[in-house]
């Protein structure tokens, strides 16, 4: 059986992060997220445009969705999908670490998390199926906006301070993004809820868009160390299961 053609998941790739997005974005931004050569985004949205799947602004030069609208919208991946896959590695992640997993996509700025592993351990615990969580507080959060071009219109409105350690100047919050593109996962200590941290690592769809991502969370001082840097154990293996669904996501699609 013939395998996935990688110029049509890029394709696919594009037009969903257009339909993501609630801005117009530049060739840059799109490239950059999709992790692709300037010159390959160019084409794929020159022949995407050409068949009337993407307009181009004339004055500024980006992109959105043409005429010819596709349903993409926010369920660029299948909820049910990511849960199913997320399974087999979410559960053992938390075993293993003996911390609360969660996994959760981006819906209108917010986190949805839509698949929640209890921290192995008898105290009492509330299920986070469901709940939306801010993005600017959260690892989770962190991990989905480094890698969204709209990150910066997403987080344009006023961001509310739920203890003393939340960012929410522009500015820092742009450098945080960076710092985690740049060692690929995100890390919050104390940002949402006092005395506690997450770690969190991208996961990757169809032409390489980041979908979705994984974090475990529980007390800071189990997940980090005494200035607040992610213990690398915990780090390791949030990453390694961020790549195992990743791999899942791919297989499945491969195999229909």
């Amino acid at each position: 059986m013939p395998g996935p053609i990688q110029s049509i998941e890029r394709a696919a790739a594009t037009l969903r992060l257009l339909a993501m997005s609630p801005v117009r974005l530049g060739l840059a931004e799109i490239s950059a997220s999709l992790q692709l050569a300037k010159g390959t985004t160019h084409g794929i949205l020159r022949t995407l445009q050409d068949v009337g799947f993407v307009e181009q602004d004339r004055a500024t030069g980006k992109y959105q969705l043409g005429a010819v609208r596709l349903d993409l919208g926010s369920g660029h991946l299948d909820v049910n999908e990511l849960r199913a896959r997320s399974l087999n590695w979410a559960d053992p992640l938390a075993a293993r670490t003996g911390e609360t997993v969660r996994v959760g996509m981006l819906l209108s700025g917010e986190v949805l998390v839509v698949h929640h592993v209890f921290r192995p351990d008898d105290s009492p615990q509330t299920a986070d199926v469901g709940a939306l969580l801010p993005a600017h507080a959260t690892a989770l959060g962190k991990a989905l906006l480094a890698y969204h071009p709209a990150a910066a219109a997403l987080l344009a409105s006023e961001l509310p301070a739920f203890t003393a350690r939340t960012v929410t100047e522009p500015t820092q919050l742009a450098r945080d993004l960076g710092e985690v593109r740049g060692q690929g996962y995100a890390v919050e200590s104390g940002e949402y809820a006092a005395s506690q941290a997450s770690i969190a690592a991208p996961i990757y769809g169809y032409g390489g868009l980041v979908v979705a991502a994984v974090a475990v969370h529980g007390h800071a001082d189990r997940l980090c160390d005494t200035t607040g840097r992610a213990r690398p154990r915990m780090t390791a293996q949030v990453r390694d299961c961020a790549r195992s669904i990743t791999r899942d996501l791919g297989t499945a699609r491969a195999t229909r």
